[in-house]
This record gives C-alpha cells, structure tokens and sequence, in this order.
C-alpha cells in the first residue's frame, strides 16, 4: 500500500527533514505516526500525496511510484487517497451535502451516484440529520465529521489524518477516532499523524515514531481479546 525505501529530504534551505525513512505499510493496516514538533511526520505526509519530492530513495503508493511521475497523473493518484485535515477546509458557502459532493464531482461522478452515496456516507458519520447545515452551523466535531465523509465519499483504499483531532476537546476526540476505526473496519488503510498519547496508548496500533526526521521506533502494539483490539474507546 505505501512504501519508503530509505527516503531521505532535505529543503533548499537546508534543513534536513527526513533521513533514510524505510517502512512498509499494508492493505487494511491502521498506523499512528507519532514524534514532536518537527520530527519529520508532515513531511512524510507531504512525500505520501506529492506534495513534495524526496532528496533520495523511492517511494510507492498503491504500487506506483512517485519518483517521475508526470504531473498530470497526481490528480489521479489523490483520487484514491482520503485526506483529514487539522483545520477542516471546508468550503464555508456550501451545506454538509454539499461539501462531500463536491468531492465526487471533481472525480465527475454522476448527480445519481451522488444523491445515492453522500446520503450514505453522511450516515456512517452521524450527520444524516445535517445534511443542510452550513460549516458555522456545525460544532467543531460535526465540521470534522464532514471532512471524513467528504474524504471517504470515494472509497479510497488509503486515508490519511493530519492531526484530526487537534481542534477538539477530548470526548470528541474520542469520537472521531472511533469513526477512523470504523472506516478501517471496512478494509481501508488509515494512516494518522497525531500528538494525543492517551489514544496511541489506548488503541495499541502500530506505531511509528520519529525525532529529528529518523525513525527510531517502528512497533505492532495489537492486542487479541482486548477491547483496544477491536478499535473502541470509551469516555
């Protein structure tokens, strides 16, 4: 699914984000990122969409590599990738409906395929009942509720969180990482970039940590029969 093959990046100004990153993530895995302030997991992210280029090594994406790719294939590349961001994005003129739709018209699906899938994946977010609301109508956990259904509204195989909770108190976060575990449930790869240690802690994923762009820890934390291993947290 991702593959980094002794990656390194280092920027014009000479800062070296990055160095020799090797890791291997499978289909359906669910893995945390973890590190400080600058320990190289935005970069990561960045090289993952291609947004950036890597200074050395390779890097595969649903078995393409990134390295030479031509810049009009990108789009296509994205398009089989859910993004979450921290700050939401949300297009601020346009209903709930609206923004996930949005989303299946830049890949042009048809108003049928979307009257029937957004409905649906606004659903299996809690939102069916706010379908018309407007972003400043939304509490911070509905806003992000709305980024993940306009990120999972393609079915992509790979999804990608930035921080997803960084914005919300600790019960919604509690909610929306319930959420993550739920797409992941149905098979998606779910890759999250977070600071919250009582969640790392308490789902017992895979980790990956880093400090000063090195991985230095890169562990299975799953546990069989326990309540973590199903991907639940309580309040």
């Amino acid at each position: 699914m991702v593959v980094f093959d002794q990656v390194s990046k280092r920027y014009p100004n000479g800062v070296l984000a990055l160095s020799d990153a090797s890791f291997n993530i499978t289909k359906g895995e669910f893995v945390f990122f973890v590190g400080l302030t600058g320990s190289g997991k935005t970069t990561i992210i960045k090289l993952m969409i291609k947004e950036e280029d890597p200074t050395d090594g390779e890097i595969f994406v649903n078995g393409i590599e990134l390295k030479g790719m031509d810049p009009y294939d990108i789009p296509y590349l994205r398009r089989n990738i859910g993004i979450v961001f921290q700050d939401f994005r949300l297009l601020p003129h346009k209903t709930a409906f609206e923004n996930v739709a949005y989303a299946m018209q830049i890949t042009e699906a048809t108003p049928k395929e979307i009257r029937r899938q957004v409905p649906s994946v606004l659903s299996l977010v809690g939102l069916a009942k706010k379908a018309n609301a407007y972003p400043d109508q939304l509490s911070g956990g509905e806003q992000q509720r709305v980024v993940l259904a306009r990120a999972i509204v393609n079915n992509p195989s790979l999804l990608i969180a930035d921080e997803p909770t960084g914005n919300l108190d600790p019960d919604t976060s509690l909610e929306i990482m319930n959420l993550l575990c739920e797409i992941n449930s149905r098979g998606t790869t779910v890759i999250v970039v977070t600071h919250e240690k009582t969640i790392v802690d308490t789902l017992k994923k895979r980790v990956i940590a880093l400090s000063n762009g090195e991985i230095y820890r890169d562990e299975q934390k799953g546990l069989y029969g326990d309540e973590a291993s199903h991907c639940q947290l309580s309040n």
